[in-house]
């Protein structure tokens, strides 16, 4: 299925160029390559570009704009404008204002298929390479760990499974 560049979300369209250098498409395109460079080099053999910007652009529309794992509404603004140099003079200060930022991250090893969800920076960055579970484990951990109790809400209803 060709990605229609033409209907995109309003939510998207409205915080970034769908097209162009610093646009969409761009970050899409980007994503992708980085993405199947990666998975080569880790574990995947039958990667192609083409599956990896479908599926990611197909996880973009899906997230509705949220945070897959926390329903955090991302800023499709900051994407490609991250300065590494900037990054090195500012240091964490920097790295803060992207917080926000979407990223695409792995739901699994991807063997059979890409697999992906979009999440800030921020979670994507303290899931890292966590399963779903272990994450959720982790995030209890610290949660009690503090003092909170956890429970799943029951006004919420059962979550939607992340494979």
């Amino acid at each position: 299925m060709a990605i229609d560049w033409e209907n995109l979300p309003d939510w998207l369209v409205k915080q970034v160029s769908p097209l162009g250098k610093g646009g969409y498409k761009n970050w899409l395109e980007r994503k992708a390559a980085a993405h199947v460079k990666r998975d080569k080099k880790r574990y995947i053999k039958n990667v192609t570009y083409s599956a990896y910007k479908q599926a990611i652009h197909d996880a973009v529309i899906e997230s509705n704009g949220k945070d897959a794992y926390t329903g955090e509404i991302l800023n499709w603004s900051l994407i490609s404008k991250y300065n590494n140099d900037e990054s090195k003079k500012q240091g964490r200060k920097y790295k803060h204002k992207f917080a926000a930022l979407p990223t695409v991250d792995h739901v699994d090893e991807c063997l059979n298929g890409p697999n992906f969800v979009i999440s800030s920076w921020r979670t994507n960055d303290a899931k890292h390479d966590l399963a779903l579970d272990e994450f959720l484990t982790l995030c209890r951990t610290v949660l009690e760990y503090h003092g909170y109790s956890v429970q799943l809400s029951e006004s919420l209803g059962q979550r939607p499974e992340i494979e």
